[in-house]
């Protein structure tokens, strides 16, 4: 009962800093999209291609984390765009304080889309509102056809579903129309984007809902 009651009081402090977060984005008229995968999945390249895709016609910003390194912000830091790392030296998620911090680093104003690259992990992050607007969920075709039947909580909360690798297909057994039924059972309303970031297919499906999104925000 103990265990329940910290977990409880852990989860309230959180959920009341997202909540002056996200007050802070729409202030600032910010789309805010967290975006969570398993380590390995292609969270920092999605972003990198939508960086690309977009070629500073959008406003971006970056906040990026990791258990150790900064390997992830360096590269996309490539594109000129602010980006700040979060080294959370050992947590497996991020929590909505280390985003308020993190925001105070960033230049807010002129920012339409800022994108939340959380700690590689399928479990911890799932509990943890960090203000954003949406959820964007990856899992790749190396990964299993059953990912999303592993880690149900996550894929129940996810707005979107990215399928990553789709290049790849032809070397693995994994079932584009299987792992799709099984994000919808968990979540019929889940929209889902499959996409490679080596060929850049469906990259542009995938940039131009996140665009949505931010001119929606901003209405």
């Amino acid at each position: 009962m103990e265990i329940i009651t910290l977990e409880r009081r852990v989860l309230q402090k959180n959920d009341e800093i997202a909540e002056k977060n996200r007050e802070l984005f729409k202030e600032k008229n910010i789309s805010v999209i967290n975006l969570l995968s398993s380590p390995g999945s292609g969270k920092t390249s999605i972003i990198e291609k939508a960086l690309e895709h977009y070629n500073g016609k959008v406003n971006i910003s970056i906040i990026v984390g990791d258990v150790q390194t900064a390997n992830d912000a360096k590269r996309i830091d490539k594109f000129h765009v602010p980006v700040v790392q979060i080294i959370t030296s050992g947590t497996c998620h991020l929590n909505s304080s280390m985003v308020s911090n993190a925001i105070r680093k960033l230049k807010l104003d002129p920012t339409e889309i800022l994108i939340i690259e959380n700690v590689g992990n399928l479990v911890c992050p799932s509990s943890f509102d960090l203000g954003e607007d949406k959820r964007v969920v990856v899992f790749s075709t190396t990964e299993g056809t059953d990912k999303p039947l592993k880690y149900p909580a996550m894929f129940h909360k996810a707005d979107v579903v990215i399928i990553n690798k789709i290049d790849l297909l032809p070397y693995t057994d994994f079932s584009l129309d299987e792992a799709k039924k099984n994000v919808h059972k968990l979540n019929p309303k889940a929209m889902i984007f499959e996409i490679s970031c080596t060929t850049g297919e469906g990259i542009g499906a995938w940039c131009e809902w996140l665009l949505n999104k931010a001119q929606k925000s901003s209405v």
